[in-house]
Order: structure tokens, then sequence, then C-alpha cells
């Protein structure tokens, strides 16, 4: 008999610092997630950072972690990313990746 591992799903709040407002970093950032298989949201701030919140199976979350720290937009320069809150949650609390306005 075959045990099946279930990864942990977590749920982590980010923000990214840089130029990543005008160079389609939500955009972006929306469509890797969705690639991943990962559920959340992803938002411009007043203070020209970008916000939100990432949800899925551990590794997809730290491979999006690293996307958001490395790479991002073409055209965006990313100079620190914050991540906080991680948690293991036990079911997705979005049902799909969004861009808030």
């Amino acid at each position: 008999m075959t045990s099946i591992v279930v990864e942990d799903l977590i749920s982590v709040d980010y923000e990214i610092f840089g130029r990543v407002q005008g160079v389609f970093f939500r955009k972006y950032t929306q469509a890797e997630g969705k690639k991943l298989g990962l559920v959340g949201w992803v938002q411009n701030t007043g203070a020209g950072t970008v916000l939100g919140q990432l949800q899925g199976p551990r590794n997809k979350v730290k491979e999006m972690q690293e996307w958001l720290k490395s790479t991002g937009s073409p055209k965006s320069q990313i100079t620190k990313a914050e991540f906080k809150n991680e948690k293991i949650v036990d079911s997705l609390e979005h049902s799909s990746f969004n861009i808030v306005k």
C-alpha cells in the first residue's frame, strides 16, 4: 500500500519594493501564480510597493517567493521582498489569483 504525502498548504503575505508599479508587475505576478497553481491576490499600494498574499502547496509558494524576490516583470527592478505571516492553512481561502484594484 502506498501512502500519499499531502503537502502542507501554506499562506504567506508579501510586499515587494523597488520599481514595481507601471511595469506590469501585477499582471506578471498573477500569470506566474496561476502557472504554479497558486491562489491569492496582488495589488499596488499608495507607497509605490506591491502587496499581496500567496496560498498553495509549500513548494510552489517557495518557488513563487523566489520569483517575486529575483524575477518579477521584465521591466521591474526589485530592491526588497518581504514575506510575513506564513502559516499552514487547512484549505485555500481564495478561488483564484486576482489583481486587486
